[in-house]
């Protein structure tokens, strides 16, 4: 499990439109009661009577920023820059495989894994979806690589999917055939507690975009927000064990 250091949510950004937390790992990002541990019950107990919609979700295991939409024309933002392709992720991934190409796109459909329904499998089956994902190496060190993974589609466990399609699972997800050890040359031992992905940048048009001098009010353009998180320690622990540079962790 992550450490103490790593569990406290953080809040990034808030107004009237949208609050942005930075989630740690091992807190889901809602549950089924309000009883049970999740980001979203953290947010009723730190904002009583804030109606907070979790408009994207990441897995437990998963850090990084979570966005909510704090009315129904804010959540109407995000859908329809969802659906226009201007709604925009950027993850850090690690992985102790070799990624063989310094850059592509994965593109395999994701289904429901008829032995597991709590875990998807790419490739046709039941609820077989479109599923995107552009990737790029952002770093190498003798014992892993640092992906830079971008999400063109929002799917159920989509980057952990893809990564371990490509035979480059994520350290530390053993659901999706990732090893949790890697046993360095020196004898040391570099252990992944979780899964080791990182929603590090979103970035969108804004719900209340600035009318522009030039232009009527009804055509002019949104401006974007665009807001960061730093790598949790953990996993920054994890990438310097295995001879990487805390700077290699920018998206």
């Amino acid at each position: 499990m992550p450490e103490a250091e790593d569990l406290e949510p953080e809040v990034i950004h808030h107004d009237e439109h949208l609050l942005i937390i930075h989630k740690p790992p091992g807190l889901p990002t809602t549950a089924p009661t309000r009883t049970e541990p999740c980001l979203a019950n953290w947010v009723r107990e730190r904002f009583p009577g804030l109606r907070a919609h979790a408009t994207s979700r990441l897995d437990s295991q998963v850090s990084g920023l979570v966005t909510f939409a704090l009315s129904g024309d804010a959540n109407r933002n995000l859908l329809d820059a969802r659906r226009a392709g201007t709604y925009d992720r950027v993850y850090m991934g690690i992985t102790i495989r070799e990624v063989s190409q310094d850059q592509g796109t994965w593109a395999w459909p994701i289904s429901i894994d008829p032995q597991n329904p709590k875990r998807r499998m790419a490739g046709p089956g039941r609820g077989e979806r479109e599923a995107v994902t552009r990737y790029e190496v952002a770093a190498r060190t003798a014992a892993a690589t640092l992906l830079r993974l971008w999400p063109q589609t929002g799917r159920t466990h989509q980057l952990r999917v893809h990564a371990a399609k490509a035979g480059v699972p994520l350290f530390g997800d053993p659901l999706y055939h990732g090893e949790r050890r890697k046993v360095l040359p020196q004898g040391s031992v570099v252990t992944a507690r979780r899964v080791m992905l990182h929603c590090a940048r979103v970035s969108f048009p804004s719900p209340s975009p600035s009318p522009s001098p030039s232009r009527s009010p009804g055509s002019a353009p949104a401006q974007r927000m665009r807001l960061e998180a730093p790598a949790r320690p953990d996993m920054i622990r994890v990438w310097q064990a295995l001879g990487g540079e805390l700077s290699d962790l920018q998206p």
